[in-house]
Parts: C-alpha cells; structure tokens; sequence
C-alpha cells in the first residue's frame, strides 16, 4: 500500500495545475483545480487569490469579490488586493477597491516587472505600474478626478507602455506634452540591464549606448542619475519638487512621492519599507531566475540595480609570475579554450575565424592560477601546425624554461596594453602559439587540410588563402609582418550585444507609440486634421489595422465628412468582420448619408454576430430611426443602455429620439443620463441646449452650447447654435462674432454662411452680406432660400431688376412658398410706388 503523500507536495502539484490551465486559458478546469487547492490549503492567502482569480478571468466579479475579500479587503496580500480592486471597479464599489490598494501600497510601490514577462515565466503578482493605474481607475469611477490624473500620470511615468493610463488622460482631457512620456526612462534601462548583466562589463557600462546620463554623472558610480522626467519638462505640465526615480530604484519610492504630491494620500509607507516579505515576491511559473530582492537593493544606482555580479576588478599591469619563469601580461590571449568567461560563451565566434579573439582579464588572470588538473587539460588541447594533439612533454612542468614561441609573442607584442573588444575581434594577434590554441577544425575543412583562414574577415567576403609549407623563421617573419599591417585592415563588423538590440526595439517602440498617442492626443482634444495628419505618418502595416482606420474615420466623422469617414469604416467591415466596436458611429454616419439598405444590413449582421453588444442595439435603433419609426428605435436604444449603463451615445440617440416625437421631458433625462455617464460627451449637452432652445429657455441654452463648444472647441455646429441662441436674445453684434467663427472653422459650411449673411443685412451690412451670399449662391444653388435672401438684398440696395429675377428663381425652386415669394414681388412694385410718389410730392 502506498504511503499517503506529503501536503506540501499535494498543494504544489493543483498549485501547478491551476497555473497550467490558466496559461492555456482553460478557466473552468483552472477554477476546478483552484476549488480543490483552496479545500486542501484553506489557510493560504495564495490559495484564495487563485480561485479569486479564476472567478475574474470568468467574468464572475460578485465570486472574485467574495473570495478575494480576506486577505484583499485588508490589504495582507497583494494578489487577492489586486483581485479585489479589480471586482471592485467592475461593481462599481469604488471606495472599497482604493481602501485595498492603499492598504496594500507596501507590497507593490517598489516592485517593477518590466521585461520579465517571457513566454517561459510569468509574473502573476502586479507591479506599481499596473497598481497605479488600477487605483487611477477607481479615482476615476469615485469622481475623484484630482487623484484619477495622479494615479494615471505616476503610471506612465513608471511604465510608458501603460496605455490604458494615457488613453485615460487623454479621455479626461488632461494636457500633457507627448513626445516627453514615451521615452526611455531608468526603469526601463535597468531592467534591460537586469536581463543581459553580460553585456555590461568595466569596458561596456561605460560606452554603453543604454547610458542616457552625462559623461561627468556616468563617471561618478556614487551618484545616483537623474530620471528622465527631471531632465525634461514635466510631460503632465506640473512642476516636481525633486527628481523622479520610481520605484525599485530610487532611494526614494513611488509610495513616498505619491504622499508628496497628494498630501491626502494618508498611511503610506515609504516603498523602501516594505515590498521586502514574501508578499512582494513574485511568483515563479517558469524555469527563468527570478531576482532576489534583497539584492536588488544593494545599490540604489542605476547601472547595478539588477546586478548580482561584483563590479569588475581594474586592469592588472604586467608582471612575472613566479615559478612559471615567463612575464605574463594580461592583453595575451587565453592559453586554454577550456577556460572561458560568461561573455566569450553568450557571444561565439564565427566558425571561419580560427583564433580565440576575445580576451578577457578575468579568464587569463583565472587561467594562471588554475590548479595542476586545468594546466593539464590545456596542454592536451595544443595542437602542431597539422592539427595533431602535442604530446605530453616534461619542458611544460613548472618551473621549466620558457618557450621559444612565447618570447616571440612578447617581442611582436603591441605597446598598447589596453585592447577593445573592437579591436580583439577584427583579427588575431600574431605568434606561433596562438596557431597552436586555435578553435576546433570547422565542419566544412578536413583535418588535414592545407588551406587556412588567416586575416580572412568575418563575413568570409575573403578568399581563403592557401598555405605553403615554410620552416619556423618564415612563419615567424610572416607573423611580425601580418602584426605590422593590421591597422590596414577596414574595421569589421562586431557582434551587437543582446542589451544593445533590446534597446534599438524600445526606441523603436517608442516612437511608434509616440505617433500613436499623438494622433490619439489630438483626437480628444477634437484637432482632426492634425490627427489625420499623425495617423498618416503611420507605416502602411499600421494603417491597414482596424483601431487606426477606426480612428481616422472618427476624425472625418467630426468633421462632417461622412463620405470620406464611410470608406475607413466600411474597410473596418471587410478586414474585421466581428469587430463590434465603433459601429454605433458607422451607423450614424449612414443615418446622415440616407443610406438606408446598408443601415438596415449593418445592423442585421451586428445584432447576428454579437448581439449582446450595446453597438449592435444602436446601429439597429439609427436603422429604424431613418425608417421613421421612432418607437422601435427608442426600444432598441434602451436596450444597449441596459447592456452597458456607462455607454453615453446611446442615451444622446435616444434623446434625439424623445425631440423627434416632441417628449422634451424624457429628452432632458436621456440627455442627463447621457452626461452623468461621460461627462466629457458634447453630444449630450448639445442635446439639452437644443431643447432648452425649443422650450424658449435661451440662457439655460446657451450655458448647454457653451459647456459642448468647450469640450468641442473645433466643431462649427456648436458655435452657431451659440450664435443662433445669441440671434434670438436680440444680441445680433454678439451672435455675428460666433457665425463668423464657425464660418472660419468651416467654410464650406452653408448653414452657418447663411445666418452669418442673415446677421449682416440686420446689422446694415450690405455689402459684406452680399460678398457672403455671392458665395454661397456659388455653393449651393439650388436652394431656394438663398435666392430668396439675395431678392432681399437686392431690393433694399434698389436694384429691382436683380431683386425680381432672384425672387423668381427662389419661386421656381421651391413652390410651395409662393405665396411668401409673392408678396415679397408685390413689395418690390409697393416700394416703387412710394418712392415716385415722395420724389412728386
């Protein structure tokens, strides 16, 4: 009978489990096995953050919350805090979700999981980025917009990728410098630093291209750099009161600064106090190391935030080594390829370079104190000129004479004791012993090949150069000349360090990111034709994606160019088919176009494909609003509102709705819903002032006007629906200011060109008025009230003859008003009459 298993074993083995269906995103078996875990191990915090977590990745937020509430509710553990807070938000309990990422600051302001996230380890627990941005979001939902901004603007300070924060800003219309966030920043150097410790030696940490600091502070290991937000202006438009480091590796930590700039923010503890207990440690899943904390912060400095090597020893000079009867400098190649170093193994050579080139202080100086069993395995790796191992001799003891070819090598020797990496990699040093400690015969040479690779480059551009027998005076000749004649040779192409390159991929990144956050920038400040003009600089693989083209028809949607904004969308529909989000907006864009038949399709297939999506329910509601059938459109926009309460435009469409059925009362609370759901919506306020305006309330009106045209600074309606307010409260001189506005910011605008002329001639501006209608007759000309306009213009300037044609040409165009057009003739004859009969008198 088999003995009963250890418990510690049993609860590592469903820990496993749980971690392995979670990757392969099998939530109900990871939810079965975390319910197992937490039956055996009902004790542990982790057990309870793992079936907490399970329930959230299901959608089951009500689960989450009751499970993760113990230990996250108090803040004991970070994984069940951070559980919690995200149920939290989704709930809508904002104020208990801050309370647990406040209790909790301890365990995350000093952590930073940048670049730890490979596909063979995870990092399960949050770091102070993706805290911050949580506690920003729980701000945010409690309406606390001052503390929202500082959440969000601390997360991207630590973390630049953090998009969710930015876009949040963005949405909240805070101003920010954009070229200032998206840049390299020391956390992020540190932990490329952490990643590849290899490439960052004596020689590389100080000409590394990863050093961002002036040459007098890289100079200076004992003090600490300056962050990348002191160097810059404050991206946030705020002015700090001391540099900002962040997190792990700054003496101060995010905690701390955070209390600083919020004096609110009560009961935080510095980061450097706490992250340090098994809490703040991140759970390994994969075979990678995972860094020891305690050393991490060993120093507070940059460069060796991550290190766990001792700093590099300085350069040794030449000395004799007693015993061995020879002068040994440490510039001499290795003696031994047994005997290497860590970045000789992470870098090899190319087969066709047939000398060991890289040399490194560390592994010589190891080399010549290695014990009695290295020497004998380096002289069993030297080889003659042939390829054939030599022979144990009695001469290689120690203490024996030196060796001719030694002191050939120190004759030949460069005067240069301090050899770059560059250089030890363009080509071999001379001397008959470096011959002898060559690589191993490569796969396409036979071992008794006569042809050698001497002075051939790295690429092999070279042709090999064949070698003839000479005896030892000739090689050594050939030797000195070869040495005498390498500063000739063009300088070669060096093995990049694996630092370097993960560097050149952030930059690149960034910039990436930098015109994308620009282009999104420029969007919510509602500047469409510079965010067509950002989103455009774009490569053509980034524009062909459906978030940019959604973007771009976006910007000509609020420039009223709906037919442009239709080509990006309907593109959106053939290269994502499933894509639901930002229809409601292509749905409004046919509304405008009448473009009933694809409405009516674009709907059938959204509510087909994803009909639990508010989207679907709006393209549907504007599909039946333009078949003027207004009740079954306000029930399918109460539909999405149920689906999502927080989703605004469908409480405007529904607005417009109630206006069109003249149900002002339930158009004023739909508005309002619409507002208090995204009160940066200038739609809803829109909404609210044009039904004030019907209802006569023109002060309530124009405050409505006036809170949209903030929010929407570009957008020409709004202007002159201020004008239009402005007109009707008998202030034409204020209203003219407005019209001519929204004539500015929209030229070919015909409405507000119209009633800019209208206020003209009421303010006696004839000719101005007439320029304006000139133009607009240009514009539009077949509309029968502006004919009708000019008829009256003309005959207040006494020019019948253009006043009558006018007036018949507006009567052509529009019938019905004949009677009007009419009369204004008969005034024309009227006014004729009277000025005769004054000249008479």
């Amino acid at each position: 009978m088999a003995s009963k298993p250890s418990n510690t074993c049993v609860v590592n083995q469903l820990r496993q489990l749980v971690y392995y269906h979670l990757d392969n995103n099998l939530l109900k078996n990871a939810l079965f096995y975390a319910e197992r875990l937490a039956a055996i191990d009902s004790r542990s915090t982790e057990s309870a953050h793992l079936l907490s977590q399970c329930h959230l990745r299901l959608g089951d937020y009500g689960s989450a919350f009751e499970y993760s509430k113990p230990a996250g509710s108090r803040g004991g553990q970070l994984g069940c805090a951070y559980v919690f807070a995200q149920a939290c938000l989704a709930l809508h309990r904002y104020k208990e979700g801050i309370s647990a990422m406040e209790k909790s600051r301890a365990l995350w302001g000093a952590k930073n999981n940048f670049g730890r996230h490979t596909a063979t380890s995870r990092q399960l627990l949050p770091d102070a980025a993706a805290a911050t941005c949580l506690l920003g979001k729980l701000y945010h939902g409690y309406e606390d917009r001052i503390k929202a901004i500082r959440c969000f603007e601390e997360s991207l300070k630590l973390n630049p990728f953090m998009w969710d924060a930015f876009t949040s800003l963005c949405d909240m219309g805070v101003h920010m410098r954009v070229n200032n966030i998206f840049k390299m920043n020391p956390e992020m150097e540190a932990a490329i630093k952490a990643i590849y410790p290899e490439d960052f030696d004596s020689q590389s940490s100080r000409g590394s291209t990863l050093s961002t600091m002036p040459e007098q502070e890289r100079n200076r290991p004992s003090t600490r750099p300056t962050s990348v937000v002191s160097e810059t202006p404050d991206p946030f438009n705020h002015v700090p009161t001391r540099g900002f480091a962040g997190g792990l590796f700054g003496t101060l930590g995010m905690s701390q600064k955070l209390n600083e700039s919020n004096p609110s923010l009560t009961n935080i503890p510095a980061a450097g106090g706490g992250g340090i207990g098994p809490e703040a440690m991140e759970t390994p899943t994969g075979p990678s190391a995972i860094i020891d904390a305690t050393q991490n912060r060993r120093d507070p400095g940059i460069v060796s935030a991550y290190s766990t090597e001792a700093p590099p020893a300085p350069a040794r000079k030449t000395r004799t080594l007693q015993g061995l009867g020879m002068d040994f400098s440490v510039d001499a190649p290795k003696m031994s390829r047994g005997i290497s170093t860590k970045r000789s193994q992470k870098l090899p050579m190319p087969r066709a370079v047939p000398y060991e080139e890289h040399v490194e202080e560390s592994a010589a100086a190891h080399a010549l104190r290695s014990n009695s069993v290295s020497s004998h395995a380096t002289q069993e790796r030297k080889r003659t000129i042939s390829g054939q191992v030599v022979p144990r001799q009695s001469s290689e003891d120690p203490g024996a004479p030196q060796r001719r070819s030694v002191r050939l090598f120190n004759q030949i020797r460069p005067t240069s004791t301090k050899l770059s990496s560059a250089t030890s990699s363009v080509g071999p040093p001379g001397g008959r012993e470096l011959k002898k400690t060559r690589q191993p015969i490569s796969k396409i040479m036979r071992p008794n090949s006569t042809t050698s690779t001497v002075g051939r480059q790295v690429s092999g551009n070279r042709k090999p150069v064949e070698q003839e027998p000479m005896d030892v005076d000739q090689r050594e000749t050939s030797s000195r000349s070869w040495v005498g004649t390498v500063t000739s040779i063009p300088p070669l192409k060096t093995l990049e360090p694996d630092s370097v390159k993960q560097e050149a991929a952030l930059k690149f990144l960034l910039d990436l990111f930098k015109t994308f956050g620009s282009g999104y920038f420029a969007l919510s400040k509602f500047e469409c034709a510079d965010a067509l003009q950002l989103y455009n600089q774009l490569p053509r693989q980034q524009l062909e994606t459906p978030w940019v083209m959604a973007q771009i028809g976006r910007a000509y949607y609020e420039q009223a160019a709906y037919v442009e904004a239709e080509k990006y969308y309907r593109r959106i529909r053939q290269v994502a088919p499933t894509r639901y989000e930002d229809m409601e907006i292509y749905s409004t864009i046919l509304w405008h176009l009448k473009r009933e038949t694809d409405l009516a399709f674009l709907a059938h297939e959204l509510i087909d494909s994803s009909w639990k999506s508010p989207q679907a329910w709006c393209a549907l509601g504007n599909s039946w609003s333009l078949a003027r059938d207004h009740e079954q459109a306000l029930k399918s926009f109460r539909r999405a509102t149920q689906l999502d309460p927080s989703f605004a435009y469908a409480f405007t469409l529904q607005g417009h709705e109630h206006v069109a059925n003249e149900e002002y009362e339930k158009a004023l609370k739909s508005y309002r819903d619409g507002i208090t759901a995204d009160k940066r919506h200038y739609n809803a306020w829109y909404g609210v002032g044009r039904v004030y305006e019907k209802l006569g309330s023109y002060d309530k009106a124009f405050f409505h006007f006036d809170a949209a045209s903030r929010i929407n600074p570009t957008n020409a309606v709004l202007i002159c629906c201020i004008g239009t307010v402005l007109e009707k409260q008998k202030d034409p001189r204020q209203a003219l200011a407005y019209f001519t506005k929204a004539t500015d910011l929209a030229p070919r605008s015909t409405l507000t060109r119209f009633k800019k002329a209208r206020t003209l001639m009421a303010l006696g501006d004839l000719h101005a008025a007439l320029s304006e209608l000139n133009v607009l007759k240009d514009m539009a000309p077949d509309e029968a009230m502006v004919h009708f306009l000019l008829g009256r213009l003309y005959k207040s300037l006494r020019e019948r003859g253009l006043a009558v044609h006018h007036f018949t040409i507006a009567l052509n165009l529009d019938p019905k008003a004949s009677q009007q057009i009419k009369e204004a003739i008969e005034s024309i004859e009227e006014d004729d009459e009277d000025y005769e009969n004054s000249m008479t008198a």
